[in-house]
């Protein structure tokens, strides 16, 4: 996370949860779609420590481009994409609206101007903790 970015994240709420449950893991497009309308007309940037897939490739040149729409991330981002130490930023306009960092593929950290967003993420993964 750029220092700029890691200032206005410091002024967010957020929490934390498991990114398996079972053989499940929690994918970023399945956490864009839990953010429901707050996310719809974000602009994306997403940053990887560690490139997985070809798609990595695509949103990190975008990202660099001023950001992708949510539709567009979330076209990359389906079928399946398990990430690796990565972060996706949302943001309305210049505003930072939502963080989405994706730890060694083990948690999510999910932070946010929004509190209602949070809650009802608690109500998907109730093991969430708050940061």
């Amino acid at each position: 996370m750029s220092r700029d970015t890691a200032e206005a994240a410091a002024g967010m709420k957020g929490i934390t949860f498991r990114a398996w449950y079972g053989k499940h893991y929690v994918t970023l497009a399945e956490l864009v779609v839990r953010l429901g309308s707050f996310g719809l007309d974000l602009k994306w940037r997403v940053e990887f420590d560690e490139i997985v897939d070809p798609r990595c490739a695509e949103m990190g040149r975008l990202s660099a481009d001023g950001g992708m729409d949510t539709l567009t991330l979330l076209s990359l981002t389906t079928p399946f994409l398990q990430l690796i130490d990565a972060e996706a930023c949302g943001f309305a306009g210049d505003e930072l609206a939502v963080v989405l960092t994706e730890v060694d593929s083990s948690l999510w950290d999910v932070r946010v101007l929004d509190e209602h967003v949070l809650n009802e993420l608690r109500r998907h993964y109730p093991d969430a903790t708050d940061l």
